[in-house]
């Protein structure tokens, strides 16, 4: 699944560092690696996490400006919040360092189950709350690609 607004829909997913990041999901010990991050190639990088999933007043939404971001559950579960980007108020401006601005939660945003194997892109333009629990706190391991834009 790729969830995306046809207005901003001008990213190439079958461009090569897609294709890296997708190759390097599919390999059969990925629940083995443990976290931290790996470089891939030409700028994409993994970073692989492992936490408790939060009450959804706990996460925040946030964007990034130089990087999809591709969620990949490993194992677990966990709801992802998303919505466009300018449905949602800045809360904590854009830090440079770390490429990420987060936002107030919106009156109106949708959201993504993901379970072991699932995985959502997420662009610049969507903001996304990522961790939310589904029913109860549970562990999850993930997989974040970052793949520059």
């Amino acid at each position: 699944m790729i969830y995306a607004n046809i207005e901003n829909d001008k990213y190439d997913f079958n461009s090569p560092l897609f294709k890296c990041a997708i190759a390097f999901l599919k390999r059969p010990d990925l629940n083995m690696l443990e976290p931290g991050r790996i470089d891939l190639d030409n700028g994409v990088y993994a970073s692989v996490q492992e936490y408790e999933t939060k009450d959804e007043n706990e996460c925040r939404f946030e964007t990034h400006e130089k990087y999809f971001d591709i969620q990949f559950v490993v194992s677990g579960e966990e709801y992802i919040g998303i919505c466009d980007r300018k449905e949602a108020k800045v809360s904590v401006p854009y830090d440079e360092n770390k490429d990420i601005t987060f936002y107030a939660d919106p009156d109106k945003y949708g959201k993504i189950l993901l379970t072991g194997g699932d995985y959502v892109i997420v662009s610049p333009s969507e903001a996304h709350k990522p961790k939310c629990r589904v029913t109860e706190s549970t562990a999850v391991k993930k997989i974040v690609i970052k793949v520059p834009i």
